[in-house]
């Protein structure tokens, strides 16, 4: 079933079985049928859909034909996993003369449609950009024989599920669909209903347990010794090719600093960084050039790097999904890999929700300590294969000079130094029970003191306990209880300090800004707090915090006011005004009622003042029109309109038109002549057209 220039390609990579999601998607029963196919991420997909497109993108030929319209889309979420997807179909199909190209967000868009224009078999794209192409009329999709989309709940997580529907009712409906996706969720199954034809669900599950190659390690740290105890998890374990996932752009330029200042080699990768960037830092990885990547979620998916042996979770992930790809990056195809989170004591229960849903089982214990690295170091000095190397051409005459010049116990001092010369140190972590809050101290045989200021006059604990310290001459451990009330305060002091606190109290009148302090006879009493005792009635707190009882309510017996509080609007007024009870703040003021108003002003008359002129201006305006400072305007005559069938109505007898006068503007204009002989005539003045 497999092309031979496909099988060629496998040979020459070293593929000596298939893996099982391979096999599954090249079952002879579903040769040319659409496929819903899940499985665990580093399961070898990418190879597996590359070899079941093999007869439907060649077509029985073992060469592909003249590069034109391309014939299969391959569509993934990220950039980085788009160029991955390219150069793993590049080796699989470079034996049939396969010509790709690429659409994805960061490039440069002239360059792709140039190489669309020159033509390609396989097209592999992100979902934005081959949309734009799309619309742009720069790709023919007329020969689409098949789509495949990569990951496909992670593209619809990242909102490319409108992008995607686009691309699919644009396709050929002739195609073939195949949808690759570690889970099938409920949008995966509508995207399948939807645009796939009698697709065939397979289901690939691994005949051991999921991630059965990553080793999980759950490190309790203190929380200022999260970035030392990455240094260390990096040093303790030396892989070729390390990750670090964080949550923000910011931790990771923040580790990325750090990690560059202590000496690795280390590239950054997140989505502020631009096409080109991240490129050029996931090629570093490969070629060696960096062994350490700090990356956010965007490299949790599908990327794949050799030798990648270690991930680190730096920030807990949110889910057990992002947890199950993130330590999927190691592990893969057969390889060992260790997966490394960081849990500071408060996300404890965080931490072992998330490996609970997982179903994974993590090893709990602190992160490497200084003293385990230097014993690694030395575990790793002494199984180094150079000491079993024989000497090269050329380095034996050096090696007789040393040995000639220098003890062996000098030699081996020397290169013990220039080995650990070209490591990082590690870093001291602070003990994980130190970092525990510390259990309440018993502040033994004590006495109260009564302060003469309190919460009204500004007093605040953080500005008074340096007060007390620096006036009594006195630390913050002989000061217990500080009890703040409205008026004054009191305070615990230990007995161990009382000589020196009365001396101070005898010798000076005041603290500083007036305080004064007076012995008590008896401790103040606490305000009680807590839920009551079994049995007990719940009550109220009877007291507030300056220890006077608190103001019952309205509606309490006894209270205030014994009468209902009234709903609603009342219709007697008396109800509201005539007892004891004020008015609400919001209630409108009315006139009093009719009756005994002996010592009560008179209500206020509504309206506008008397004496003074309806219509006339108030305030400053009136007093300049009395001294004459302020001209008045004129009374306008009245308009109206003559009745139906009747004398024009006006005032004198005159005609309504007569008391219109023509508007400004032009004298001799077409508008006022008709209007000047309208109102000459009697007549009503002709109107504007509407």
């Amino acid at each position: 079933m497999i092309p031979p220039a496909l099988a060629a390609a496998l040979q020459s990579r070293g593929y000596d079985t298939l893996t099982p999601v391979q096999t599954a998607v090249l079952d002879p029963a579903l040769d040319g049928a659409d496929m819903l196919v899940s499985a665990q991420t580093g399961s070898g997909k990418t190879v597996g859909f590359g070899l079941a497109l093999g007869a439907t993108l060649l077509g029985g030929a073992d060469q592909f034909g003249a590069a034109a319209s391309p014939l299969a889309l391959i569509i993934a979420p990220t950039r980085e996993l788009a160029m991955q997807v390219k150069r793993e179909l590049g080796w699989l199909y470079a034996e049939a003369g396969v010509r790709m190209a690429s659409c994805v967000g960061g490039m440069d868009m002239r360059d792709e449609r140039r190489a669309l224009e020159r033509g390609a078999h396989i097209v592999v794209a992100t979902p934005g950009r081959l949309r734009d192409h799309i619309m742009r009329g720069s790709i023919d999709l007329s020969a689409i024989r098949a789509v495949v989309l990569d990951e496909a709940d992670e593209m619809l997580d990242l909102g490319f599920r409108e992008d995607l529907e686009f691309i699919l009712a644009e396709a050929p409906q002739s195609r073939r669909t195949l949808l690759f996706s570690a889970t099938v969720s409920k949008p995966i199954a509508d995207l399948a209903r939807n645009y796939q034809r009698d697709a065939q669900r397979v289901v690939v599950k691994s005949e051991t347990r999921q991630h059965s190659d990553i080793h999980y390690n759950a490190m309790m740290v203190a929380p200022q010794d999260v970035e030392n105890a990455i240094i260390n998890i990096l040093r303790f374990y030396e892989a070729p090719n390390s990750i670090v996932f964080c949550n923000t752009r910011a931790m990771v330029n923040r580790i990325t600093t750090r990690l560059s200042n202590r000496g690795f080699a280390v590239v950054a990768l997140s989505g502020e960084l631009s096409q080109a960037e991240r490129s050029h830092a996931l090629q570093a990885m490969r070629d060696g050039r960096a062994r350490v990547c700090v990356a956010t979620d965007v490299a949790a998916r599908g990327i794949d790097l050799p030798g990648l042996d270690l991930v680190i979770h730096a920030d807990l992930p949110g889910s057990h999904e992002t947890l199950l790809h993130r330590s999927g990056r190691t592990g893969r195809a057969g390889r060992k890999g260790v997966s490394c989170l960081i849990v500071p004591a408060k996300v404890r229960r965080k931490a072992e929700r998330i490996l609970r849903d997982a179903k994974l089982d993590a090893d709990w214990g602190p992160a490497p300590s200084a003293a385990s690295i230097y014993l690694q170091d030395e575990t790793r000095l002494m199984q180094d294969p150079v000491w079993t190397t024989p000497a090269e051409e050329g380095e034996e005459e050096m090696v007789q000079k040393l040995l000639a010049n220098f003890t062996p116990e000098a030699i081996a001092t020397a290169y013990t130094r220039a080995y650990r010369e070209r490591i990082s140190a590690p870093e001291e972590l602070a003990d994980i029970k130190d970092s525990a809050p510390a259990a309440p101290r018993d502040f033994g045989a004590s006495e109260w003191f009564q302060l003469n200021q309190g919460r009204k006059q500004g007093v605040e604990v953080r500005r008074l306990l340096p007060i007390l310290c620096d006036g009594l001459g006195i630390t913050k451990d002989d000061i217990g209880a500080i009890r703040l009330n409205g008026d004054d305060s009191a305070i615990e002091i230990s007995t161990r300090v009382l000589d020196r606190v009365r001396e101070v109290i005898l010798e000076a009148d005041a603290l500083e800004n007036g305080l004064q302090l007076a012995p008590m006879d008896t401790p103040p009493p606490r305000a009680p707090r807590g839920k009551p005792a079994f049995g007990g009635k719940k009550t109220h707190r009877g007291q507030d915090r300056e220890g006077r009882p608190r103001k019952p309510r309205r509606d309490a017996p006894g209270g205030y006011d014994a009468a209902p509080k009234p709903r609603g609007r009342a219709r007697d007024d008396d109800a509201i005004f005539g007892g004891d009870m004020l008015p609400p703040p919001h209630a409108k003021k009315r006139p009093q009622p009719a009756g005994d108003t002996a010592g009560k002003p008179s209500p206020k008359p509504r309206g506008k003042p008397a004496g003074k002129p309806a219509g006339k201006p108030a305030g400053k305006l009136a007093a300049k029109q009395a001294r004459g400072d302020w001209p008045t305007k004129p009374d306008r005559k009245p308009r109206s309109k003559p009745a139906a069938g009747g004398k024009p109505a006006g005032t004198g007898g005159k005609p309504a038109g007569a008391q219109l006068a023509p508007k400004t503007g032009k004298p001799n204009s077409k508008k006022n002549k008709a209007r000047r002989a309208a109102a000459a005539a009697g007549m009503q003045p002709p109107t504007r057209r509407k």
